[in-house]
C-alpha cells in the first residue's frame, strides 16, 4: 500500500482525503491510501517521514508551502521560480529518501480562472502574503496581470488594508484572496476591504472552498460581482499532484 497525505497545522478544513478516497473509489485505484497529518511545527519533519517510509507523497498546506522547502531535496523549476510548494514527490532509493517540491497550485488556479477572465479585468489585488499568494502572483504574471499584493504588515511595495480606499478598490477589477479569513470553521471572518467599491465588472475569487460561500464572496455578490471560490482550483490542483505522484513509479 503507498500511502498519501497532506501536512498542515489545522487540516479540520480540509476536502483532499475524501476528494482522493473517492478517486480512488471511483476509478477502481487499488494500492493507495490518502491521510490527515496534522502537524504542530516541521521541526521533526524528517525523523518522522523516516518511520513513515510507506508514505510517497504529500500535499502542503497553510502555514507550510514556503517553510517546508528547506526540508527537500530538490524543487522542480516552477516551484524553485515561485518559492512555495504544494506538492511533494518522495522516492526511495539506495535506503534514502529523496523529497522534490512542486507546485501544482499555479494550474489549479490559472485553469480555474480563466474562463471567467474579461478584457476589462486589467489589474488584480493578492490578499495576503504566504504561499498561497506566490502561486497566485506567478499565474497572474503569466497572464499579464499586473497586481499589488495586500497585507496587514507594511513591507516594500505591499499595500496595507489601511492603504485600500474606493478608487483602489475600482481600479483593479480582479480581488483575489489567499489568506484564511472565513475559512471554516471561524467562517463569520472576511478580509477588511470596501466593498462598497465593489461592483458588477468586478470578479472576486476566493481560493477558500469550505465553507462554498465565506463571507468574502457574500459582501461581493450583494455588489452584483462575481464570485467564484477555490473548490475546482482545489480538484485541478489535486489532479496535477495525482499526475506527479503516478509518474514516480
Amino acid at each position: 500500500m503507498k500511502r498519501l497525505g497532506i501536512i498542515g497545522v489545522k487540516l479540520g478544513h480540509s476536502f483532499s482525503k475524501q476528494y482522493f478516497e473517492a478517486k480512488f473509489s471511483n476509478e477502481n485505484i487499488e494500492g493507495y491510501s490518502y491521510d490527515v497529518f496534522p502537524m504542530p511545527s516541521l521541526d521533526n519533519f524528517r525523523e518522522w517521514l523516516n518511520v513513515n517510509k510507506d508514505i510517497t507523497g504529500l500535499s502542503v498546506t497553510i502555514p507550510y508551502k514556503i517553510s517546508i522547502i528547506p526540508f527537500l531535496d530538490e524543487l522542480d523549476n516552477g516551484a524553485k521560480a515561485i518559492g512555495a510548494v504544494n506538492t511533494i514527490k518522495i522516492i526511495n532509493t539506495g535506503g534514502r529518501q529523496i523529497l522534490k517540491g512542486y507546485n501544482t497550485d499555479v494550474y489549479g488556479f490559472s485553469e480555474s480562472l480563466k474562463k471567467y477572465l474579461q478584457p476589462h479585468h486589467r489589474a488584480a489585488l493578492v490578499l495576503g502574503t504566504g504561499g498561497a499568494s506566490k502561486a497566485v502572483g506567478y499565474a497572474l504574471e503569466k497572464s499579464g496581470i499586473p497586481y499589488q499584493k495586500v497585507s496587514r504588515f507594511k513591507a516594500g511595495d505591499v499595500l496595507t488594508y489601511n492603504d485600500l480606499n474606493e478608487e483602489i478598490i475600482k481600479i483593479n477589477t480582479l480581488l483575489i484572496n489567499t489568506t484564511p479569513l472565513g475559512m471554516y470553521p471561524d467562517v463569520i471572518g472576511f478580509p477588511q476591504i470596501p466593498y462598497d467599491a465593489i461592483s458588477p465588472s468586478h470578479l472576486v475569487f476566493d481560493l477558500i472552498y469550505n465553507p462554498p460561500e465565506t463571507m468574502l464572496l457574500k459582501k461581493a455578490l450583494a455588489q452584483g460581482a462575481i464570485a467564484l471560490n477555490g473548490l475546482e482550483m482545489l480538484h485541478l490542483q489535486a489532479e496535477k499532484a495525482w499526475e506527479i505522484w503516478r509518474d514516480s513509479y
